[in-house]
């Protein structure tokens, strides 16, 4: 048997990119730093940008073999694509119930997430469990109207946002350096995975979905 292992560049950059800039604009919103109105236009760049960017950060994810990040860059996007298509249909400053429910499942699986993440990288799982934590409160501000809920999502929303940032920029510096610049906090198989030698990186490779016979 012949398993081919194909180059990429390191998607993690684009996805939290993407993850900075859905946080930044809605905390505009939250926070009142631009009108209710404009909720229709924040709508189009949740859809337009946010979602393609880390849909494409998923999906090259999944092909470097990095199942973890990659089920977190597919759950924010398919939960930015929701919010975004509930915020373009909604009457501005509307609450949606639903929503608020579909965010708890997101916030949970978002944790979940974060937890495994920390098992490899830290600064990723700060990343996916800051999200969880957004998550939770807007979920909580739909569900009850309150806007405590709303405030604290939009301040969680900032460290978000620079968290999420650092993040991208440490990895788009990894990948092109080949080294650490600014630390991603990686330990086990994380650290493996930039200090290691290319038989410790694929010793387990047999075992992986796609080469072992089922998932």
């Amino acid at each position: 048997m012949v398993i081919s292992l194909r180059p990429i560049g390191a998607p993690t950059s684009i996805g939290f990119f993407g993850l900075a800039a859905a946080s930044l604009t809605l905390t505009g919103l939250q926070l009142g730093w631009v009108s209710q109105v404009e909720g229709k236009h924040l709508a189009l760049v949740l859809i337009g940008f946010v979602f393609l960017a880390q849909l494409l950060a998923a999906i090259f994810g999944f092909l470097g073999r990095d199942g973890t990040a990659a089920t977190a860059m597919a759950t924010l996007a398919l939960t930015w694509l929701v919010v975004g298509l509930v915020l373009y249909t909604s009457t501005p400053g509307a609450t949606s119930p639903g929503l608020g429910l579909f965010l708890l499942f997101a916030g949970t699986a978002m944790g979940l997430s974060g937890l495994t993440a920390a098992l490899s990288k830290l600064v990723p799982a700060v990343v996916f469990l800051l999200a969880s934590t957004r998550f939770f409160l807007t979920g909580g501000y739909h569900l009850t109207g309150g806007t405590g809920w709303k405030v604290a999502g939009g301040y969680v929303g900032i460290l978000l946002f620079v968290v999420a940032v650092y993040a991208a920029w440490a990895s788009e510096l990894e990948d092109a350096t080949g080294r650490t610049v600014l630390p991603l906090g990686r330990r086990g198989k994380g650290k493996v995975a930039v200090t290691g030698s290319l038989l410790e990186q694929v010793k387990d490779v047999t075992t992986e979905p796609g080469v072992r016979e089922q998932l």
